[in-house]
């Protein structure tokens, strides 16, 4: 029995990460650069740092959450952030209210884009 349980320990560590972040380059800092086809002008960055783990800066807080399905489907849970007052807060709604409708999710080298059926996207670049 316990040979079993060492096969099935051995298994399941040598699966790979099936969210997006087990896509995008590891350590890789996204920065916003379009929302739905316009230059956001405002300062966001999303980032996997560790499975099923989304972090970031939205305009004025800092932010996580949790992202669990797989690749190439994208759906935030569990969103947080700071309650930091900022000059930016409404492309700050705008931008959480965009990650919480995207459903899909495309990693092309530095580019990622978020996008769902109803035609919303988000276009990201890595940081440099």
């Amino acid at each position: 029995m316990k040979l079993y349980a060492l096969i099935a320990l051995a298994l399941l560590s040598a699966c790979k990460d099936e969210t997006i972040s087990g896509y995008a380059p590891n350590g890789a800092v996204w920065r916003l650069e379009t929302l739905n086809g316009a230059v956001f002008g405002a300062r966001a960055t999303l980032s996997f740092p560790e499975t099923g783990r989304i972090a970031g800066h939205a305009p004025c807080n800092t932010y996580f959450g949790s992202q669990t399905a797989p690749y190439p489907w994208f759906a935030v849970e569990g969103l947080g952030s700071t309650k930091r007052a900022c000059p930016d807060l409404n492309a700050e709604s705008a931008y959480f209210e965009a990650l919480a409708k995207v459903t899909l999710s495309e990693v092309s080298g530095g580019t990622l884009i978020l996008s769902n059926d109803v035609g919303d996207q988000m276009v990201f670049k890595t940081s440099d």
